[in-house]
C-alpha cells in the first residue's frame, strides 16, 4: 500500500500516486512542489542522450574554448587549463570548485546514469545500482555547468574591451555538452528508476 502514496519532502503532505501521461507532472496540492513527472523519452532515448554527452565531454574539456590576443601575445584556454591556472595562482578553493563543478562532477553524473541504465538492462549489480540511485541527487547538485558557462561569457565580455578574442571548437562542444547534460537531468526520473529497480529485483 505504501507504493500507492507519495510523501511530499517539503510539507509532508500525503498524495495518492497515479499514472501520468507522457510529459505530465504531479504537484503537491499544499505547497505546489513537484512530486513526480512522466519523462518525454524512454530509457533508450535517455541512453542516447547520455552517450552523446559523454562523446562531447572530451572535446569540450580539451579543445580550446578561447584564444586571447593581447598586445601580440596569443594564449589559448581550455576548461581544464582554467582550473590548473587557478591552482597555480594560489586560489586553491576556487580551483577545486572549478575542477569539481565543471570537469569532474559532470563526468561522474553521466557515468553514473549510464551505469544505472546498463545495470537495469542486464538485471545485475543490485547493490551497486541502489547506491548509484541514492547518490544521484548529490551529483546532480554538484554538476553546475550553467554556472561555469555564465562566468565564462561574463569574463569573455570583459576581456573583449582590451583584447582580441576568438572562440574555438571547445566553445561549441562545451555549449552542446551543456545542452545535453541539461536534457539528461530533465529526463532522468529518480522515482521511475526506483520503481524499475524494485520491479527488476523483486525477489
Amino acid at each position: 500500500m505504501s507504493n500507492c502514496f507519495i510523501l511530499c519532502p517539503h510539507c509532508d503532505q500525503i498524495v495518492r500516486r497515479r499514472a501520468l501521461p507522457k510529459g505530465m507532472r504531479l504537484f503537491c496540492p499544499r505547497c505546489l512542489s513537484r512530486l513526480m513527472d512522466s519523462p518525454y523519452c524512454d530509457l533508450n532515448a535517455l541512453t542516447a542522450l547520455v552517450i552523446t554527452a559523454l562523446i562531447l565531454y572530451l572535446p569540450a574539456n580539451l579543445l580550446p574554448i578561447l584564444e586571447v590576443n593581447l598586445l601580440g601575445s596569443v594564449r589559448q584556454a581550455t576548461i581544464a587549463f582554467g582550473a590548473v591556472i587557478t591552482f597555480e595562482q594560489g586560489f586553491w578553493l576556487v580551483g577545486c570548485a572549478i575542477f569539481v563543478a565543471g570537469v569532474l562532477a559532470p563526468l561522474l553524473l553521466l557515468t553514473s546514469i549510464l551505469l544505472q541504465l546498463l545495470l537495469l538492462r542486464l538485471g545485475t549489480g543490485k547493490v551497486a545500482l541502489r547506491q548509484l540511485i541514492k547518490w544521484h541527487p548529490m551529483l546532480d547538485e554538484v554538476a553546475m555547468l550553467e554556472v561555469y558557462l555564465i562566468s565564462f561569457f561574463v569574463a569573455a565580455f570583459k576581456l573583449g574591451d582590451f583584447a582580441d578574442l576568438h572562440y574555438g571548437w571547445g566553445t561549441l562542444c562545451f555549449m552542446l555538452l551543456f545542452i545535453m547534460v541539461f536534457y539528461v537531468q530533465y529526463e532522468y526520473n529518480r522515482d521511475l528508476m526506483w520503481q524499475m529497480y524494485e520491479e527488476r529485483f523483486a525477489d
